[in-house]
């Protein structure tokens, strides 16, 4: 399933777009971009829109699914396998199991954010990951 949002062409760079885009309703309770109103996003323009015009562009679920998932489920995941791989650890060692935990959690919780700095330079090279232009709307 694919999300449809509408926005207007502002650069074109070779087959990429770059559109200034109003936030859709899941958007509204995130707050993860800045600003109120719009965002720019880039997308893949297979259609030869041009700047100023207004378009419509795609967006896979999968791809939204995928990056929410690595962005805000990952990092608490992290901290909780980090804190229990600490308190094994302390009873192998005999040191403070709490201490130990909040160590390990601490530091899987750096790894995961390190992995989120990775992913998103993956995703922004990656054109599967892109937004796609599905049509001229003006």
């Amino acid at each position: 399933m694919n999300r449809e949002t509408e926005g207007i062409v502002i650069q074109i760079e070779g087959n990429i777009a770059k559109i200034k885009a109003n936030r859709h309703g899941d958007c509204s309770n995130c707050g993860a971009c800045p600003g109120d109103k719009a965002m720019v996003v880039d997308a893949i323009n297979t259609i030869g829109a041009k700047p100023g015009q207004h378009v419509s562009f795609e967006i896979k679920e999968v791809n939204m699914l995928k990056a929410a998932f690595v962005v805000y489920i990952l990092p608490l995941v992290s901290i909780f396998i980090g804190a229990v791989i600490g308190g094994f650890v302390a009873k192998k060692i005999a040191q403070d199991s709490v201490m130990c935990s909040v160590i390990g959690g601490i530091v899987l919780f750096i790894l995961s954010i390190i992995y989120i700095k990775f992913f998103d330079k993956a995703a922004n090279k990656d054109e599967n990951m892109k937004p796609i232009i599905t049509r001229i709307l003006s």
